[in-house]
């Protein structure tokens, strides 16, 4: 098995022609979408889903930045408008394939033989297509039915080229308000932290098994899973798993067919994010539809561990009594103490806790569906600019998942009340006593 390069070198910064070629790239595919816009003006199909449309093929034609761009836009409902959101939710599992001669020279490449000597049966047809990789079912010379998801060859030089262009636009947005408070080089420096841990796919093989373990011993152990990673199969392009037949979460229609309890899937969701979360420290960054599935015993599957967010010891300590400072003891000062540790709020005023009790309201509420993301959203822009805050991105990563569960509520429970049921509550009580605890030792 051959060693391939690091991402760190994968991702050097690339000559000035390259970066200008790109833009010239990116101004060309604007126009081509401008003139398809207009087109289907002519044709009097609405102007927002026209827009949208056309967005998403100019991304989808620029490549893996701009798909990854287009997969935030997609995964991130109630911030972008919803015609955008529903239209780019194509990126997530389904950008065109890579020729397949190029992927076969991949695998020889990365595996040191052809697909046909190392597997008894590979099909060159992939069954998912994301921007970095995609994915392609294959069968062991043992007779198991695997997946092997191939990186997109030659991606790393348009990756690096665009990462340039947008640290140089995220630069000349922070000579305003907006982008110094939104922290908009960060945002660009975070993004490509998360490509490059995405071009190795041991990264991901070890978060899997990280994931995995930090469950182990919990009551979650047998009702939420993820792919068995083959390591001998394993290198930085290459990554290959057990095949898992599962239906997708958000396939409603499927999911009550084959028998399965909306509730049931949803509670398990939800309670298995916070625990991996807040007690074990590692948790899946991307929980969209196309990476949580359902299988014929009812478990949830998470596919996809490219993304995943790290609370430290101490970061679970301090959110853990922050959530009881916040939903049991409404003490918003100490909320208030709770943030400034985490280094979300740089600057305090009087009317500090009055703020965050306004902020926290809807939370309180016992009915997690009626909470308005869109309008929690502004609030937060207000907080932000008013006490100088920028929220930890792994606790934002979290509430990124939070939104999709809500998503899937909708399609599968849309009447469950996740603060009225007696096993969520059970768990909460759970966490509210472990932060007493904590609290009280310390």
């Amino acid at each position: 098995m051959n060693e391939s390069t690091t991402p760190e070198l994968l991702l050097r910064r690339v000559p000035i022609t390259t970066e200008v070629t790109r833009v010239g790239a990116t101004a060309w595919q604007a126009a081509i979408g401008g003139g398809q816009v207009l087109l289907d003006g002519l044709r009097r199909r609405p102007l927002a889903a026209a827009a949208a449309h056309a967005t998403r093929d100019r991304f989808a034609a620029l490549g893996p930045t701009y798909v990854k761009l287009g997969q935030l836009i997609a995964s991130s409902p109630g911030v972008f408008p919803g015609v955008l959101s529903e239209e780019f939710r194509t990126l997530l599992d389904r950008v065109p394939p890579a020729d397949p001669g190029t992927i076969h020279d991949v695998l020889l490449a990365e595996l040191g033989a052809p697909p046909t000597d190392v597997f008894a049966e590979f099909d060159p047809v992939p069954i998912a297509s994301a921007s970095i990789a995609q994915v392609h079912p294959a069968r062991l010379h043992s007779g198991e039915r695997v997946v092997i998801k191939i990186q997109r060859p030659g991606i790393e030089t348009r990756l690096a080229a665009d990462l340039q262009i947008l640290e140089r636009v995220a630069a000349t947005a922070e000579l305003s308000r907006y982008g110094r408070m939104v922290s908009a080089t960060e945002i660009v420096d975070d993004f490509g932290a998360n490509l490059r841990d995405e071009l190795d796919f041991r990264t991901e093989a070890a978060s899997i098994d990280e994931w995995r373990a930090c469950l182990a011993g919990t009551r979650f152990a047998d009702r939420v899973r993820a792919p068995q990673v083959h390591w001998d199969l394993t290198t930085t392009r290459v990554l290959t798993m057990e095949y898992v037949d599962a239906i997708r979460i958000d396939d409603a229609a499927a999911v009550r067919a084959a028998g399965h309890d909306g509730v049931d899937l949803l509670r398990t969701l939800l309670l298995s994010l916070l625990e991996s979360a807040f007690r074990g420290g590692i948790f899946h960054g991307d929980l969209h539809a196309g990476n949580v599935l359902v299988d014929p015993e009812g478990r949830i599957v998470l596919l996809d561990f490219g993304i995943v967010g790290r609370f430290d010891d101490r970061t679970r300590v301090i959110l853990r009594r922050l959530l009881v400072d916040l939903m049991v003891r409404n003490d918003f000062d100490a909320a208030g103490r709770a943030l400034f540790r985490l280094g979300a709020v740089r600057r305090t005023s009087d009317r500090s806790a009055e703020d965050m009790r306004q902020f926290t309201a809807p939370l309180r509420r016992t009915s997690l569906a009626n909470v308005s993301y869109t309008q929690l959203g502004r609030q937060l822009a207000e907080l932000a600019k008013a006490y100088d805050a920028k929220l930890p991105r792994e606790l934002v990563l979290v509430g990124k998942q939070l939104l999709y569960v809500e998503r899937y509520m909708k399609l599968l429970a849309p009447r469950w009340r996740p603060l009225n049921d007696s096993e969520v509550m059970g768990y909460m009580s759970g966490l509210i006593v472990q932060a007493e605890r904590e609290r009280a030792t310390g």
